[in-house]
C-alpha cells in the first residue's frame, strides 16, 4: 500500500494496472481490499487505484465527524494528489453516495462516472428498503452470531452455498468503537448534490439479486443525470464486485470503451 496526505488524513491506496486511471470507492463496512478480484480483471485496460476512506483499512484520519461532502473532497484530492487532472471513477453502495457528491461537487475531476448498487443521496436507508435494514441493523447487535442471516441480503443463497467463506466477512472488522461511530453518522448529514450541472456519461450498474438495495433505487439517479445508462448484472448480488468481478469488469470495460 502506498499513501498520500492532505487535510490531515493520510489515506492508504493501491495503484495497479495501465492506462486511463479509474478511481474505486468502496462501501460503508468494507475498504479496498473489496475490489481485489476486480482490479485484477481490470489491469490490463485501466490504472486502478483502490483505496481506504477515512476510518477504514489503512488510511489515518481525526477522531472527528464528517460527512460525504468530506470523503468525496479526499477522493478528489488523492486524484489531483497522484498526477491525475481527472478520473474515472465507480463507487459501489455507500461509495457511489460519495461519488455522486464528487460529481456534484468536482465535476471536472470525473471523465465517467459508474454508480453501482447505490441509492440517491439524501435519502435515508429507511427510506430505500427499510424493512431490510430494520432486519439489519437487529442482526448486527450480534454479528457473530448472525453473521449468515447478514450475508444472504449481500449475496445470493447459490452464491453463499458454493463460497460460504463469504459469511466469514460479516463475522465483525477491525474499526474500534469510535471508528465504527464516525462511519455510521455520515449518513445523517445532509450535503448538497445537484447533479443537474454533471454532463459526463454515467453508468448506473445494479445486480438482479440486489436484496439490499432495490435495483429502482439506483436507477432512479438517472433522472437527475444528463447522459445515463443503466444495466442489470443477472443473478448477482449487492456485493457484485466480490461475488462476480470478472463480469462487472466486463460491464465496466465496454461502459468506458462506449
Amino acid at each position: 500500500m502506498q499513501s498520500f496526505e492532505a487535510s490531515g488524513v493520510t489515506t492508504a491506496y493501491q495503484k495497479t494496472g495501465r492506462g486511463a486511471p479509474l478511481v474505486l470507492l468502496h462501501g460503508g463496512e468494507a475498504d479496498h481490499a473489496m475490489f481485489g478480484g476486480l482490479a485484477r480483471a481490470l489491469n490490463d485496460h485501466s490504472t486502478v487505484i483502490a483505496y481506504d476512506q477515512r476510518d477504514s483499512g489503512a488510511t489515518r484520519n481525526p477522531a472527528a465527524p464528517y460527512s460525504l461532502a468530506d470523503l468525496a473532497d479526499d477522493a478528489d484530492a488523492l486524484i489531483g494528489g497522484l498526477g491525475h487532472d481527472r478520473a474515472h471513477v465507480m463507487g459501489t453502495s455507500l461509495g457511489g453516495l460519495i461519488a455522486q457528491v464528487l460529481a456534484a461537487r468536482h465535476p471536472d475531476r470525473i471523465d465517467r462516472l459508474i454508480l453501482s448498487s447505490t441509492w440517491k443521496v439524501n435519502k435515508s436507508p429507511l427510506e430505500v428498503n427499510a424493512d431490510v435494514f430494520r432486519r439489519l441493523a437487529s442482526y448486527r447487535a450480534d454479528t457473530a452470531a448472525n453473521a449468515p442471516k447478514i450475508a444472504e441480503f449481500f449475496f445470493p443463497p447459490d452464491c453463499l452455498r458454493d463460497r460460504p467463506e463469504l459469511i466469514e466477512i460479516f463475522r465483525g472488522n477491525s474499526r474500534d468503537d469510535g471508528q465504527k461511530a464516525r462511519r455510521g453518522g455520515i449518513l445523517a448529514q445532509p450535503v448538497a448534490a445537484d447533479l443537474s450541472g454533471f454532463d459526463r456519461s454515467t453508468l448506473l450498474l445494479a445486480g438482479s439479486e440486489d436484496r439490499l438495495i432495490p435495483n429502482a433505487e439506483t436507477f432512479a439517479i438517472a433522472r437527475d443525470l444528463k447522459r445515463a445508462k443503466t444495466r442489470v448484472i443477472e443473478q448477482v448480488g449487492h456485493v457484485s464486485s466480490i461475488q462476480a468481478p470478472e463480469r462487472v469488469a466486463e460491464a465496466v470495460i465496454a461502459f468506458l470503451n462506449s
